[in-house]
């Protein structure tokens, strides 16, 4: 990965770094930094750390201020719903994030850029990173455009499952979902499930996960959007029940 590569990253973003050290060390995963000791290149792990508290406020700030009259638990809820590692994952892939990682060669063989664990951590490296080049106003411009957004639809996916189930018991009711592990890749310490899930016995849609549950999840989204016309019914019940 070339530095002239995270300009293109810096145009997909939006943002130019007045430090671009700052988002080479955002991109740079620690096995990647390990790789290259005892060079001083620090892995992006202590920006990660910044950027979720970061990301926390800036996403509570605007929860407060666009749903007023929600109570404090259903904020929680919300705000989980936002900052999980599949929601921030399917955020990255809005401007390939995966694509500009810098990844040791084990981690490159083994998938590293398409999991999730991974990518969650970049985005919120990223914001860290712009947080301390830009300050706070850029962070929350950043974070505005590509996480905040879509809100009902990133909600969906959250509680994908339990809409999914609410979907079958009103439209197919007699049949039955089941969750099916079809595989896994990689090592045994970033193992990437695949699971299919399938209502009636037939397949209707796929995920992959850093664990089982977060692989159902996705597969249940999947399923959701296949199911089409179904989906709209039911994110509109659950912004009007707050489920």
């Amino acid at each position: 990965m070339k530095k002239n590569n995270l300009r293109e990253l810096e145009q997909r973003i939006g943002y130019k770094f007045r430090n671009p050290e700052m988002l080479f060390q955002a991109m740079s995963h620690s096995s990647y930094a390990n790789e290259h000791k005892p060079s001083p290149l620090e892995s992006n792990e202590r920006l990660e750390f910044l950027g979720d508290a970061v990301l926390e406020v800036i996403s509570s700030d605007y929860l407060y201020h666009n749903y007023p009259d929600m109570p404090e638990g259903r904020l929680t809820k919300l705000r989980a719903s936002i900052v999980c590692e599949p929601t921030l994952a399917l955020c990255a892939r809005e401007f390939d994030l995966g694509s500009y990682l810098l990844l040791g060669r084990g981690e490159e063989q083994t998938g590293g850029r398409t999991r999730n664990s991974i990518v969650s951590d970049a985005i919120e490296a990223l914001i860290g990173a712009i947080y301390l080049d830009g300050g706070f106003g850029s962070a929350k411009t950043f974070v505005e455009r590509f996480i905040l957004t879509g809100i009902e639809h990133k909600k969906l996916f959250y509680d994908s499952k339990t809409i999914l189930q609410e979907i079958v018991q009103r439209d197919y009711k007699e049949e039955e979902i089941k969750y099916i592990l079809i595989g896994s890749e990689g090592p045994d310490h970033a193992k990437v499930f695949i699971v299919e899930v399938q209502i009636g016995g037939k397949t209707e849609g796929t995920g992959r996960g850093s664990t089982k549950k977060s692989a159902e999840q996705e597969a249940a989204y999947q399923a959701i959007i296949g199911l089409k016309g179904n989906t709209q019914h039911v994110s509109e019940k659950h912004r009007n029940t707050g489920v």
